[in-house]
């Protein structure tokens, strides 16, 4: 039996892989078209380029400027507060306002913990209206029920004795105690 003339004759690779060979003018022509075509090679699609509205142009730009306009002091070498911490001053409004807020209260386990809150955040804002400078400040209020019990009260800080302070006031009423640490760390 002979093989007819009409059937086609595949090449190896044609038969192996199942692709035929390209021509040299083939692959010239398919760099070129590569090189023609607006996507990245590797088939991936195109991405569409974002486009920002004038706001946010303009929130850039301002962004920008600010950045660039960040205003920068000279050094003042200067090693103690203009206004230094005086703990006369923050003992006497620390006092006022315990005296005020927990005059006539009872104690309530439940309400306790935000009611310190609440009253530690108004002597914060009481010691900072003082103004004094280059200090950073820790309060901590404390509320104890009445039980015949004693109590300790510690803190634990790194210190420099010569610069930091420290103030406590104490409130009392017949059935709970109230005890407001605040804390003056000198920051240069």
């Amino acid at each position: 039996m002979e093989k007819s003339s009409k059937t086609p004759k595949f090449s190896n690779a044609a038969l192996e892989g199942g692709k035929q060979r390209e021509s040299l003018s083939e692959k010239d022509s398919m760099k070129a078209k590569r090189r023609q075509s607006q996507y990245p090679p590797f088939g991936m699609a195109p991405v569409e380029e974002e486009h920002y509205s004038d706001s946010m142009k303009t929130k850039q730009f301002a962004s920008r400027a600010s950045r660039a306009l960040k205003i920068r002091y000279a050094n003042t070498y200067q090693l103690e507060p203009r206004n230094k911490f005086r703990d006369c001053l923050v003992r006497g409004k620390a006092q006022a306002i315990l005296t005020n807020q927990l005059g006539e209260a009872k104690y309530d386990g439940l309400s306790s913990p935000s009611l310190c809150a609440s009253i530690s955040e108004e002597i914060l804002r009481a010691v900072k209206e003082l103004d004094f400078d280059r200090y950073k400040y820790v309060v901590s209020v404390l509320i104890v029920e009445k039980a015949g019990q004693a109590m300790k009260v510690a803190s634990r800080w790194v210190w420099d004795a010569q610069k930091d302070n420290w103030v406590s006031a104490k409130c009392e009423t017949e059935t709970f105690i109230a005890l407001a640490l605040i804390m003056a760390c000198y920051y240069e």
